[in-house]
């Protein structure tokens, strides 16, 4: 049996789909990207400061479920241009310290123009 996550502390989903799903133990984050949630836009214009924005609301995401950043055992990073990935890692470094396992591509296009997204798979 799976239970759906919700936080007000993050972005609520821009589609058909739960900020997260918990089940047998895990929790399977939807991708966040830079959304502000006390405004419902995108504020942050660097990679810098979309990657602690997204990271800030994947954290939200993880407390909702019962877990935090140092539980995650794997995150899927999309960047819009590659050239980003040593600034982008700067910031993820602070919120990952734990390390996990991790997937980084390049991708043409992100919802609302964003520079990166993220999700994560942590144990609860």
């Amino acid at each position: 049996m799976s239970n759906k996550i919700h936080t007000e502390k993050a972005p609520a989903a821009i589609g058909p789909y739960s900020q997260a799903i918990v089940c047998g133990g895990l929790v399977f984050t939807s991708g966040q990207i830079a959304i502000d949630p006390a405004t419902g836009n995108v504020e942050a214009k660097t990679i810098e400061e979309q990657t602690e924005q997204v990271c800030k609301n994947l954290s939200e995401v993880l407390k909702a479920a019962g877990s935090s950043p140092e539980k995650v055992v794997k995150t899927v990073c999309f960047l819009r241009n590659m050239e980003d990935f040593a600034a982008f890692n700067g910031v993820y470094a602070k919120y990952f310290t734990e390390k996990p396992a991790r997937s980084c591509v390049a991708v043409r296009e992100l919802p609302k123009n964003v520079l990166v997204e993220i999700d994560a798979v942590a144990e609860v």
